[in-house]
């Protein structure tokens, strides 16, 4: 399980203008169920995503095709989890037994 932050960078002011494509790179991640959840870090310090279902390294290269990391209006950092333990409803995030 992965938590990506994305943080806002120099060209935060271009957020706007790219902002159809980082939607749509978001609906992707859904769509494909590596995206569990997205929310923004606040107050206004950008996003975050929780993925689940995929490697480090198909990880990296999808968040390195976001439009807001490839014009540097975020910087990503992606923090690698190792559930150990978890409430029932979230049951599927531990590795099978």
């Amino acid at each position: 399980m992965f938590i990506v932050l994305l943080r806002f960078a120099e060209n935060r002011a271009a957020a706007a203008e790219h902002m159809p494509g980082h939607q749509q790179w978001i609906r992707q991640g859904l769509d494909d169920q590596v995206f569990l959840l997205v929310g923004g870090l606040q107050p206004g310090l950008g996003g975050a995503v929780l993925a689940h279902g995929t490697t480090l390294p198909d990880l990296q290269r999808r968040v390195a095709e976001d439009p807001f990391v490839v014009h540097r209006i975020v910087d990503a950092e992606i923090l690698e989890i190792a559930p150990g333990m978890a409430d029932q409803r979230l049951g599927f995030l531990l590795p099978a037994t």
